[in-house]
């Protein structure tokens, strides 16, 4: 079995997964610390190492609020169950598990962490790739820099690096992109069909991926799993700056450090940085300010809007959500407030929009009526823009909606699905039945055959022919809903979301 592989920088030596047929290599860095002059700079090339590289363990996780392991904390109760992890502002490391008996050519998956661009680290237990890996892929989890560390911009950081002026944890999922490309022969993966993915942030990341024009040729695939977001009602989700606004934003937080230069900033101990950032969201609201900026180099336009990007990367996407999360509702309490509302935003659809709407129009009624997946709504409007234009690419859509057992009955709650994709629910404390054990080998079966060939179709593990997954176009909007077991399902839009697309849609063109 192969344990040992020549990389770039050296030797790389790995451990057995639980599963002996498959090898895995943790903490390989693949660009330089972080850290003095290069904190708040582009990732800069890897070092070499003497010797062999251990990569038995997880490296530090990125820097980010304290993990409180606590239990009556959903998250927590979840996945984040060690206070004790180690953190470190040096941590651009990632992660590899791949079969071990030498085969070659196999498609690679390279996966971004969710956490609002301010938490999150790639050693978290539902991010296990040995079930994949056995399904014949060289999986490769990735840390990047979150909260201040990742995305703070500033006019002298601006001045000093106009190439690369911020979204700095964007730039350190790309350097480890394209370490794997540079590299991942080694370990037996094919350079040339690498699929990104991610949930929640890491979605995102994935769809600001494909806004880079550098990035042309990087990957041949995305998944993005409740990160593609789309407001169907006009107010701003808060998850993108213009570049003026964040350079405003790094300047007075610079002030509220007491600190003048950028040479000063970056004399600040990491635990001292990261606790004054804490603060900071405590006044401003929990990652208003570091996150994505569009700089006009990485990142030219909100990865919310990838879908509107000409020179955006063309490939097969697959995306979706679970059937409770990022509801958008419209911004009103009564009927005269909705009734302003169609008139200021829908003009000659204004009257087909307050059909939708059942009488008495309450606040309650108004919410219920009015209620539509923000995710949902960006594969719609992602539809409309693909059929329309020039060469498009194959969009697979899914909802999950299976019962999630447990005394705290949770619900589909945002990320709960990762323990089905990855096929970890051994991991879990939850008392799952055989039923959503099956379904978890489902959707990690149709998660691989898409990795390998951009179509999720095709035999499960067990040699039986997956249920078809038809794909997600505009005259034809049809999904998998993933409940008790994998269904296709016709998902038509219906008027009011047909009036929200349309309006939409006009909207951005003008933008």
């Amino acid at each position: 079995m192969i344990r040992k592989v020549k990389v770039e920088n050296g030797w790389v030596r790995g451990l057995a997964a639980a599963d002996p047929r498959i090898t895995s290599y943790k903490g390989i860095p693949y660009a330089a610390p972080p850290v003095g002059d290069n904190r708040w700079r582009a990732p800069q090339p890897c070092p070499d190492w003497e010797g062999e590289w251990f990569a038995a363990e997880f490296s530090p996780i990125p820097m980010q609020a304290p993990i409180s392991a606590d239990p009556k904390n959903l998250y927590d109760r979840e996945w984040h169950v060690d206070r004790e992890i180690p953190m470190s502002e040096d941590c651009l490391t990632l992660n590899i598990w791949a079969p071990a008996d030498g085969r070659t050519g196999l498609p690679v998956f390279v996966w971004y962490f969710g956490g609002g661009l301010q938490v999150g680290y790639s050693a978290e237990m539902e991010f296990d790739g040995e079930r994949l890996a056995r399904r014949g892929i060289v999986v490769v989890t990735v840390n990047y820099r979150v909260s201040v560390f990742g995305f703070l911009a500033h006019p002298e950081i601006t001045a000093e690096a106009p190439d690369a002026p911020a979204n700095f944890g964007f730039l350190d999922q790309q350097a480890a992109t394209r370490w794997v490309k540079r590299n991942i022969a080694a370990f037996g993966g094919d350079p040339n069909n690498i699929t990104i993915g991610g949930q929640s942030a890491g979605g995102m990341s994935v769809s600001a991926q494909m806004t880079c024009p550098a990035n042309q040729g990087l990957f041949q695939r995305a998944i993005i799993q409740s990160g593609a977001f789309a407001p169907p009602y006009p107010f701003n989700f808060g998850l993108c700056n213009d570049m003026a606004s964040a350079e405003k934003s790094g300047k007075a937080f610079f002030d509220f450090l007491g600190v003048s230069s950028l040479a000063e900033a970056r004399q600040i101990d990491a635990v001292t940085l990261r606790n004054k950032a804490l603060e900071w969201d405590g006044i401003y609201g929990w990652g208003k300010t570091f996150g994505e900026a569009v700089d006009g180099v990485f990142s030219t336009r909100s990865s919310q809007q990838w879908f509107l990007q000409e020179d955006r990367v063309r490939v097969p996407v697959l995306l979706g959500s679970t059937d409770s999360e990022f509801f958008g509702f419209p911004p009103v309490q009564t009927e005269e407030e909705l009734i302003a509302l169609a008139q200021k935003e829908y003009g000659p659809d204004a009257d087909r929009f307050l059909s939708c709407f059942s009488a008495p129009r309450t606040a309650d009624s108004i919410r219920r009526d009015g209620a539509v997946n923000s995710i949902e709504f960006a594969a719609r409007a992602a539809a409309e823009v693909n059929d329309a234009g020039k060469d498009p690419v194959p969009l697979y859509n899914y909802l999950f909606s299976a019962d999630i057992p447990g005394w705290d009955h949770p619900g589909t709650f945002h990320s709960v699905d990762l323990w089905f994709f990855f096929e970890t629910l051994a991991k879990c404390w939850r008392p799952f039945t055989g039923k959503h054990y099956d379904l978890a080998r489902q959707m990690c079966d149709y998660w691989a055959n898409f990795i390998k060939t951009g179509d999720p179709n095709g035999l499960g593990s067990h040699g039986e022919q997956l249920p078809a997954w038809p794909q997600f176009r505009s005259d034809h909007p049809a999904r998998m809903n993933f409940g008790d077991t994998a269904a296709a399902e016709e998902c038509p839009a219906g008027p009011l979301k047909e009036v929200l697309l349309r309006h939409y849609l006009e909207k951005q063109k003008k933008a």
